[in-house]
């Protein structure tokens, strides 16, 4: 699929402006006519040379504090211009300044506070923009800031409880590089030179494909380099591609320990993301709209894409994600009688609540799992290497002993 940037405007004449996923223009034009958007411009997105999208300049917790802030002096009955003045004035990223004082000019000019937000994509999401402009519709501002405060605060923490897992095993796996490299390429080539000085003869096994290794990673360390950037830039290129990243994503869920966690973390951010726009008051299927690009996980994608289809044509919203196979039973159970008792936005948030506790409890035993491992694998790999290249030095002085 590709991401289409558009702009039309809706049954009441109110221009909108976003972003949507589509496997041609085709079916971005028929998307936004389903959704009764008339649209007057539909672009495809170009990425950049290396098909990432930098970065806004905006961290989320800038994102935090300002929403935060916001929430408070609306609350306290300051003009919403007044407000992104002060906050645009006093922002410490200056980047984030800029932008909230161009909010704040085209505010006065007239647009909407949520039309003045979509004018910067790569710092107001989809999620963000919709959830002010339903607080606009209803009056809420304050108590939607509030809600949007937590939720990127909840979207932190489950992203640092996983890169926090990732740390250990990642640093551990940069020293063992380091530390093979330097063997390699300086401390073996000084061994074989002394086991030529003191005429050892014929090397132990072990001791001699070490040595060919070194002699092979020195003499054509290029290739060595060649491949490990041929690899790396594969890997990229199939992320990049629709059908790559599709098979990427459905083999890490299923891969053993990680793929358990991962699961857990999307259906944790989706009932999240999902339960926040209901109880914001976004319709039903812009709010999968929205929630399926933040996903993380094209399968993920792909089964809130079909449910919503399914919603679309007058289904309930458990059978269709039952189809997918993709969520767990409990999750889908649990969203039925959401339904049946008209407390979605609830439910969603009980669920979400119970798989970032899950999600905790597993991150804590993976962590307690990778240090055992990594620290075996470190030692093998470097004791390995030290042990074979001592083997000649403990056979002659059994030899001379012997004598």
């Amino acid at each position: 699929m590709a991401t289409f940037a558009y702009e039309g405007r809706n049954r009441l004449g109110e221009i909108r402006r976003g972003t949507l996923e589509a496997a041609s223009e085709e079916m971005a034009l028929a998307r936004l006519r389903a959704d009764q958007i008339q649209p007057t411009r539909v672009k495809k997105q170009v990425v950049g040379l290396s098909g990432v999208k930098f970065g806004s300049g905006v961290s989320e917790k800038d994102m935090v504090v300002f929403t935060r802030q916001f929430a408070t002096m609306i609350d306290a009955g300051l003009p919403l211009v007044q407000c992104l003045d002060i906050l645009g004035t006093q922002s410490e990223n200056k980047k984030f300044g800029r932008t909230l004082l161009d909010v704040k000019a085209a505010v006065e000019g007239g647009a909407t506070f949520s039309d003045a937000l979509r004018r910067h994509p790569r710092v107001f999401d989809e999620l963000y923009v919709n959830l002010i402009a339903a607080g606009e519709i209803g009056g809420i501002l304050d108590t939607i800031l509030q809600r949007l405060g937590n939720y990127i605060e909840k979207a932190m923490k489950l992203k640092r409880q996983v890169r926090g897992a990732m740390v250990y095993p990642s640093a551990i796996l940069g020293v063992a590089i380091i530390v093979v490299v330097v063997l390699l390429s300086k401390v073996i080539p000084v061994f074989q030179q002394m086991f030529v000085e003191m005429k050892a003869g014929a090397l132990p096994a072990p001791t001699q494909v070490v040595i060919n290794i070194s002699n092979g990673f020195i003499k054509y360390w290029y290739l060595f380099l060649g491949v490990t950037i041929a690899g790396t830039v594969g890997f990229v290129m199939m992320l990049r591609n629709e059908r790559g990243r599709m098979k990427f994503d459905a083999f890490i869920l299923k891969f053993p320990i990680i793929g358990p966690i991962l699961r857990k973390v999307v259906v944790a951010r989706f009932t999240r993301t999902l339960g926040t726009l209901l109880s914001a008051g976004v319709p039903i299927l812009d709010a999968l709209d929205i929630v399926a690009k933040t996903a993380g996980n094209k399968v993920i994608t792909r089964a809130i894409y079909h449910a919503r289809q399914k919603i679309s044509e007058g289904k309930d919203m458990a059978s269709p994600l039952a189809e997918t196979g993709v969520f767990p039973p409990m999750v889908v159970q649990m969203i039925g009688v959401g339904e049946q008792t008209g407390a979605m936005d609830t439910m969603l948030q009980k669920i979400a609540d119970f798989y970032e506790d899950e999600v905790d409890v597993a991150v804590a035993a993976l962590t307690s799992l990778l240090e055992p491992i990594m620290m075996v694998f470190l030692g093998v790999v470097v004791g390995g290497l030290i042990i074979a290249m001592y083997l000649p030095i403990f056979e002659l002085a059994g030899n001379i002993k012997a004598d």
